[in-house]
């Protein structure tokens, strides 16, 4: 493992000096292990590494390229990770999304164009209490996804994506929707864009926090009862 981490180390250090940019070719595996002094094995596994990881991309019968890097797809890792929690742990990455959520909203509701609240207004006229688990998590999904995107960071973004994986928000919104809670939350994501629309940060980021908020208290009592 200590060969391959240096093999991985030194890939890394040719990506963060620009010897290799987002979409380049490595050299051939022979060519790249004899430059970085390492051998072909070592070379190989530190490759797979980096591919499950989302930095590089190996085309078979192509090359091995390095990804885009955008944040999203390097975060995707976390996805996995965060879905394999118990609902304790479920508590405290709600308890960590409420933080970054309401700051993204914050920087939504600076950003946010005429266009973006209708777009946004779209997403919630689409969903009605009759709207089933799925269809429910999917909405859940691109609004709070919208909404991080419109605040301009990307790695904000990903990294809320990553936390809020479908299969986190799944296991939350299935005991809400059991608890008749789905009107209070769509009434909650309305609160969130009104104060959008209307470039209210203090709102906007209140607005989201009493959100997750309510998901937290939720979660925990259910917890507690079981």
């Amino acid at each position: 493992m200590a060969v391959t981490d240096e093999a991985i180390s030194k890939i890394k250090d040719m990506i963060v000096r620009g010897e290799l940019s987002p979409g380049s070719r490595l050299p051939p595996e022979k060519e790249l292990a004899e430059t970085l002094g390492l051998s072909r094995s070592s070379m190989r596994e530190a490759v797979k590494a980096l591919e499950v990881i989302r930095v590089l991309d190996v085309r078979r019968g192509d090359g091995t390229y390095v990804t885009s890097l955008e944040p999203t797809l390097l975060l995707e890792a976390i996805s996995f990770v965060v879905d394999l929690h118990d609902d304790d742990s479920l508590l405290e990455i709600f308890a960590v999304r409420r933080v970054l959520e309401s700051h993204a909203t914050g920087l939504a509701a600076q950003r946010a164009e005429a266009a973006d609240v209708a777009d946004l207004n779209a997403e919630i006229a689409g969903v009605s209490l009759g709207t089933d688990i799925d269809a429910l998590v999917e909405h859940d999904v691109r609004f709070h996804a919208a909404i991080a995107r419109l605040g301009g960071n990307g790695y904000l973004a990903g990294l809320l994506e990553s936390l809020t994986s479908q299969t986190v928000r799944a296991r939350a919104w299935r005991g809400l929707t059991q608890a008749g809670a789905v009107e209070r939350t769509l009434a909650e994501h309305q609160a969130i864009l009104d104060a959008i629309a209307d470039h209210d940060v203090e709102l906007a980021t209140a607005a989201a926090q009493v959100h997750i908020s309510g998901i937290e208290r939720w979660l925990r009592q259910a917890r507690d009862r079981s």
